[in-house]
């Protein structure tokens, strides 16, 4: 059983790989000669541990030394709110706490704090713990479900060793608490990387100059995380291999844009999700992915069930934390992501989540399928769909609109788009309504915050 200090280290090259957050740059052979829990990791061996931090650099160098140690780590996002802690922990058995947070606070047995500065000392880190994994669904409102994964779910996916990208320089506009920024986490220290971590109050621009200073090569984030980079001023400051799209769908436009931006770049758009797992990647340049995918492709079998895209895979989590109703497999084995797709001409599209239908008067709306329909306009960066209430039928769609440059005539482009959308969708679909904005709200997990009608 491999943990991931020892996966690590196989990789090599420790000497020459680090860390960096916008205060700290840590190297990783720096953790052979200490530890960043100071000395206490003895005190955390077959511990359900907490981990919340503020800062991703602590979190991330913590879970290398705690993995193979603790019997369960859960990984908490610094945005959960405070009331859904004690339900977490309840859950989860937590009898320590790592991180900024203090066990007295939280009703834990044991607190031991993390951080950058690194403890002289060798840590004795030969554990024999099937380490689970716990993280925080992305799609969750109220209190969180917790997915239960192990380093060998999480890594199922990834090719063997080197074949990564050794001497890769990997960065994420994800939090790496979150499945889509663990997986760039666990791809850099894995396959030989190094890795430049984001920080939630530094602005977009300043994250992309940092990023390319720091030299990065492989670089990954949602669509609405791609769109607002695209629309910065510094967006010309890194110069990827690769750029990866992924946590929301990818219309057309998007990859357009992204790779006329980044012409050396490989792009790919890739599916997954924190209870599926990885599925698959798609580098041909087009939206969606080829029918042929359905079936079984090495590890992974797909299948689309009422029109839902399902998994069975060795990346699959194993199940929910606690007492949930919600079962994770449908009685096939396999996971129902809610993704709802469609086929055209050989090629599935996905047009959307199964809980976010808008209904017209009975008839049903993708907003996603709208939006993808606007922003292929060239003088949109991107658009929010959502409904209104309407005393008639119900609800009526409306569109927030951001512009890639101020438009001599607002209200002709406004026309424009909305004869787009007449020759692309069906009557109830088109927006009764278009408002340009100046920014679109992106919720902490980098997806379209989306309102309720």
């Amino acid at each position: 059983m491999n943990s991931l200090w020892r996966s690590l280290r196989q990789a090599g090259r420790l000497s020459e790989r680090w860390l960096a957050d916008p205060q700290a740059r840590v190297g990783l052979d720096a953790l052979e000669r200490g530890s960043s829990l100071g000395g206490r990791l003895g005190e955390l061996r077959g511990r359900s541990v907490l981990l919340s931090t503020s800062d991703q650099l602590s979190a991330a160098l913590a879970l290398i030394e705690l993995d193979g140690v603790a019997r369960r780590i859960v990984l908490c996002p610094p945005d959960v709110a405070s009331a859904h802690l004690p339900v977490v922990m309840a859950a989860a058995e937590i009898d320590a706490v790592v991180g900024d947070r203090a066990a007295a606070e939280l009703g834990a047995e044991t607190s031991v704090p993390c951080g950058g500065d690194i403890t002289p000392g060798a840590p004795h880190r030969q554990g024999g713990e099937a380490t689970e994994w716990v993280l925080f669904s992305s799609g969750t409102t109220g209190a969180p479900k917790l997915v239960v994964h192990t380093l060998a779910t999480l890594t199922g996916a990834m090719p063997a060793g080197t074949a990564l990208g050794q001497h890769a320089v990997w960065s994420t506009f994800y939090d790496m608490r979150r499945y889509g920024g663990l997986q760039i986490f666990l791809r850099a220290m894995l396959g030989g990387g190094s890795m430049v971590l984001s920080s939630a109050p530094e602005p977009v621009g300043d994250f992309l100059a940092r990023a390319g200073a720091d030299g990065v090569s492989h670089i990954s984030g949602t669509p609405s995380h791609w769109r607002r980079a695209l629309m910065s001023a510094s967006a010309g400051k890194i110069a990827p291999r690769y750029a990866r799209l992924s946590g929301e769908i990818a219309d057309q436009a998007v990859i357009d844009r992204l790779r006329a931006a980044y012409p050396k770049a490989d792009i790919a758009h890739a599916f997954a999700s924190t209870e599926a797992g990885v599925a698959f990647a798609v580098g041909d340049g087009f939206a969606g992915f080829p029918a042929s995918y359905l079936g079984r492709r090495g590890d992974v079998e797909m299948r689309v069930a009422e029109g839902s895209l399902r998994i069975n895979s060795g990346c699959n989590a194993l199940g929910y934390l606690g007492d949930v109703a919600e079962k994770l497999f449908d009685d096939d084995g396999f996971v129902d992501t809610g993704d709802m797709v469609e086929l055209a001409e050989g090629r599935y599209y996905f047009v959307g989540r199964r809980g976010g239908i808008i209904n017209i008067g009975g008839q049903k709306v993708h907003p996603e399928e709208v939006e993808a329909v606007i922003n292929r306009h060239p003088g949109v960066r991107m658009s929010l769909v959502t409904a209104r209430k309407s005393p008639i039928t119900g609800a009526i769609v409306v569109a927030d609109v951001v512009l890639s440059d101020e438009p001599r005539d607002a209200d002709a482009l406004k026309r424009e788009i909305l004869e787009a959308c007449r020759g692309a969708l069906a009557r109830h679909k088109v927006p009764a309504t278009i408002r340009l904005v100046p920014a679109i709200e992106v919720a902490a997990s980098g997806k379209l915050a989306r309102r309720r009608a």
